[in-house]
């Protein structure tokens, strides 16, 4: 079994990012006079999870020299504030921002992640981007899924025609990444079923045990069992559960399937630093659309 090590390639990704923009900005011959891309962060309220993300973005951000500024709220900021704040960064000179979720229990999140602009909307959770990418037309991807697609891509495993299985259909991840496989990306196209945790266990065993990718996304420590894949099938685990003892757990058995599995991303390590290199990937495309560089 081999390990999808998703926080080398993550660095890896970060790295070119800062070389390519760092090779646009001294191309000042060709008509380029350029800054550096800018990301703001917007963060309500005091959730823990959520300030150790923004941390591990800022981090990226640092990594491929991309400035960025974090923007906080209270908890108690009306949803007509917050939207009335979205509108003012629209205009704004970022390239891009985001809107750190979780949000507090009164403020609907489609409300606020429709009011973002699609341009600058690096998390590609926009109606706009979103359907752009199901028709397979160039937009801002969920950052997730972008993720996915490139540590696959970094490890040369195949997806075209390829049997995958996609267990969960969240928006962030699990629709995303079942449209994208099944479209003709830079990866390769799959044949992709689409299952959840309220899929007939026996229907869902059957279905996995037969894929050539497994990516689980239901957020269920231990989910995923080794008897629910076949010998050597690829295993993308997007599951982030903390576990009373503190410890963090991705969604299938880590132990018994890594015993199966012919790769296996960690948890932590595996997908999470690739959603932040999708995030930052995003912000680089939206930094060269609003410049209009071609490549």
């Amino acid at each position: 079994m081999k390990l999808l090590d998703g926080k080398a390639v993550s660095q890896e990704i970060l790295k070119k990012v800062k070389a390519d923009i760092d090779h646009f900005i001294d191309q000042k011959h060709l008509g380029y006079n350029l800054s550096r891309p800018s990301m703001a962060i917007v963060l309500v309220g005091h959730n823990a999870a959520s300030e150790s993300y923004v941390r591990a973005k800022t981090k990226a951000c640092e990594k491929a020299e991309i400035n960025y500024k974090i923007i906080r709220f209270e908890d108690s900021i009306s949803t007509f504030d917050l939207i009335s704040e979205i509108k003012l960064l629209n205009k704004s000179h970022f390239d891009g921002f985001i809107v750190q979720l979780p949000l507090p229990e009164h403020i609907e999140p489609n409300s606020i992640i429709n009011e973002i602009s699609a341009y600058k909307d690096i998390d590609g959770f926009h109606p706009l981007n979103f359907g752009k990418m199901a028709l397979g037309q160039k937009s801002m991807r969920p950052a997730t899924a972008y993720g996915i697609l490139k540590l696959l891509q970094h490890y040369d495993i195949p997806t075209n025609s390829q049997h995958v299985v996609v267990i969960g259909r969240s928006n962030i991840v699990g629709k995303p990444i079942s449209i994208m496989l099944g479209n003709d990306f830079e990866v390769g196209r799959s044949t992709v079923t689409s299952c959840d945790i309220h899929t007939p266990k026996e229907l869902l065993k059957e279905e996995s045990q037969k894929a050539d990718i497994v990516i689980v996304a239901v957020g269920k420590p231990g989910f995923l069992t080794a008897d629910m894949i076949k010998e050597g099938a690829v295993v993308i685990d997007v599951g982030i559960n903390r576990l009373d003892s503190g410890k963090l757990v991705g969604d299938c058995d880590f132990e018994e399937v890594s015993k199966k599995a012919g790769y296996l991303t960690p948890v932590p390590g595996g997908i999470g630093p690739m959603t932040i290199a999708g995030l930052i990937l995003n912000t680089y495309e939206a930094w060269k659309m609003k410049n209009l560089i071609e490549e």
